[in-house]
């Protein structure tokens, strides 16, 4: 099925003269007219302040916003609604439990276990936390082949909290968080899913996960800028503390002190992003009608033909795992040329990729290279643009090595 179609920017950018082929949605995804008519249709119809006024227009748009969090768990398969918190994305989810979770229940001594695969935003806020609090940041190791190593029982020496992403964003690895999270709660260690790669492909399943944290954004999954949400299981509801103070979050105030709402809502200061929440639940529903098994088996099949493809240029490095243990992205570097030079040129073919660290340095340390291209698909990409991009940067290669000789 042609998915293109449903999006707007397509029609706006590709031409004759030059195509647009956008293989970078691991940044951000393009969006569908039905998450943009949602939020044009919200400031043109619906929009007022939620929990507040007793007219009807904010009597209806209070009733649209706390269903959206119902929409939220059915589409991550959470039984409880009230374990949905609206955030602005994936990286102030990971800051609002490390502020309101794990500042308030580690201690000094314990230690936070990242991966090294990690993306900046569940990092950077470990970081800070642990020189606040005196806690130690250790990295669980990764094979050369970009998988996590074994768990040892070293590693988890005094682990008081797992923190992992589910898809990496420069090695496309799918991690079994499944099996991560059922050994983290044998062991009573709380443990953080990363999900910004992974809900966009639908990977995301609360019932088998069953984390005590989850993070994802919504416009990796083709909704809006400025909405993510942090999932929090029930268990943990009495643990958590305030983010923010003031408007909302609040049951009564007086002039010493201050009686604060329940979960979800304790988490909620100020006005919300209402017309971001109404993209997203359009956004959801556009996912759903499509169902996860054609998301998926299209994610898999468009990764597995680029990284095959990518593997019969000899001056092509690739990073991460074979396809089967992987989806969404393939990321790589061409000998002896920049990525930066690289994504220049690749341009003037029409062709949008990133480069970069993709906020994953540390593991580009560990890879021993600076930076690298990244390739990355959604539902608007087809097997045609892989093998444009592929024969484009051939061409590039092929004039690389031409001009480096002369």
């Amino acid at each position: 099925m042609d998915y293109k179609k449903d999006f707007p920017i397509f029609k706006k950018l590709d031409s004759k003269t030059k195509p647009f082929v956008y293989l970078d949605s691991a940044a951000t995804s393009q969006k569908p007219k039905v998450v943009i008519d949602s939020m044009v249709d919200f400031y043109s119809s619906k929009n007022a302040n939620i929990h507040r006024g007793a007219y009807d227009l904010a009597q209806n748009a209070t009733v649209n916003f706390e269903n959206a969090r119902k929409v939220v768990a059915e589409f991550i398969n959470a039984a409880d609604a009230s374990s949905i918190v609206f955030t602005k994305g994936t990286t102030e989810g990971t800051n609002l439990v490390a502020a309101s979770w794990a500042k308030n229940n580690l201690k000094k001594g314990d230690v936070i276990l990242a991966t090294e695969m990690e993306h900046h935003a569940n990092i950077v806020p470990w970081q800070m936390l642990a020189k606040e609090k005196q806690l130690q940041l250790r990295y669980w190791p990764i094979t050369a082949d970009g998988h996590l190593q074994k768990l040892t029982p070293a590693l988890l020496r005094k682990v008081k909290l797992i923190a992992v992403t589910q898809v990496s964003n420069v090695l496309g690895t799918i991690n079994q968080v499944q099996q991560i999270a059922s050994l983290a709660r044998k062991k009573k260690i709380p443990i953080l899913i990363d999900a910004a790669q992974s809900v966009s492909h639908c990977l995301v399943d609360i019932k088998k996960i069953n984390p005590d944290f989850l993070v994802f954004s919504g416009h990796k999954m083709l909704g809006p800028t400025g909405i993510g949400v942090l999932y929090v299981a029930p268990h943990r509801f009495k643990e958590m503390q305030p983010y923010q103070a003031g408007g909302d979050m609040i049951e009564t105030v007086d002039w010493q002190q201050s009686k604060f709402k329940e979960m979800p809502w304790l988490l909620e200061a100020g006005t919300q992003p209402l017309a971001q929440v109404a993209g997203l639940v359009a956004a959801i529903k556009y996912l759903q009608k499509i169902g996860p098994k054609k998301i998926i088996s299209h994610g898999t099949a468009l990764t597995k033909h680029a990284y095959q493809e990518l593997k019969k240029i000899k001056e092509v490095e690739i990073y991460g795992p074979v396809p089967k243990d992987r989806l969404g992205l393939v990321a790589f570097n061409v000998v002896d040329l920049h990525p930066h030079d690289l994504a220049t040129w690749l341009n003037d073919y029409g062709i949008a990729i990133r480069v970069g660290h993709h906020c994953a340095e540390p593991l580009h340390e560990k890879l021993g290279i600076p930076a690298s291209a990244r390739i990355s698909f959604h539902l608007y990409n087809d097997k045609s643009e892989i093998d444009y991009f592929i024969k484009s940067l051939k061409e590039i290669i092929k004039k690389w090595q031409s001009f480096i000789k002369n």
